[in-house]
């Protein structure tokens, strides 16, 4: 017979003054980051940003080229460069959002699987939560207390 699990997850949906001071400041920096991408097919501009153990951000933008596949979404980009230039640093939030090219209102911003599968790995690697603030829809916001729940079913390093 069947056996059922239940997966829960906790999600906040915040109004932008709930946001505390350095998600502000995250959120901020990942719509410049947007501002940035290079998005010349869909239009579509995401921005990433890194908040530091030492208080520093570190961003990110989708970079696309004309070979789709050859292209990278802002998580990645900010992740991989923060861990090649400052491969010590523990991530203390990750905010993300996207808007389109000729509008100025944000869009919910949710990373896409191999994203998120990335995120997993630095959050393994750091052996730390690594919160998430993601853009949502009307101005507000969502906020994970780690990648894992928005990746439940993680593939680790434990499991190879």
């Amino acid at each position: 017979m069947a056996s059922e699990l239940n997966v829960h997850i906790r999600v906040d949906v915040l109004e932008p003054q709930e946001l505390t001071a350095q998600e502000q400041q995250a959120m901020k920096m990942a719509q410049e980051a947007a501002n940035n991408a290079y998005a010349p097919y869909s239009n579509f501009l995401v921005g990433a940003a890194l908040v530091l153990d030492d208080g520093s951000i570190s961003i990110g933008s989708n970079q696309e080229n004309a070979a789709y596949p050859s292209g990278l979404c802002a998580e990645r980009t900010a992740l991989f460069a923060l861990s090649a230039q400052h491969p010590h640093a523990k991530i203390k939030l990750l905010a993300v959002t996207a808007r389109r090219r000729h509008e100025q209102e944000h869009l919910p911003a949710m990373p896409c699987g191999a994203c998120r599968q990335v995120m997993s790995e630095y959050e393994f690697k750091q052996k730390e939560p690594i919160p998430v603030l993601l853009q949502a829809a009307n101005g507000k916001f969502y906020r994970f207390q780690n990648v894992a729940d928005l990746l439940p079913f993680q593939f680790t390093p434990e499991h190879l």
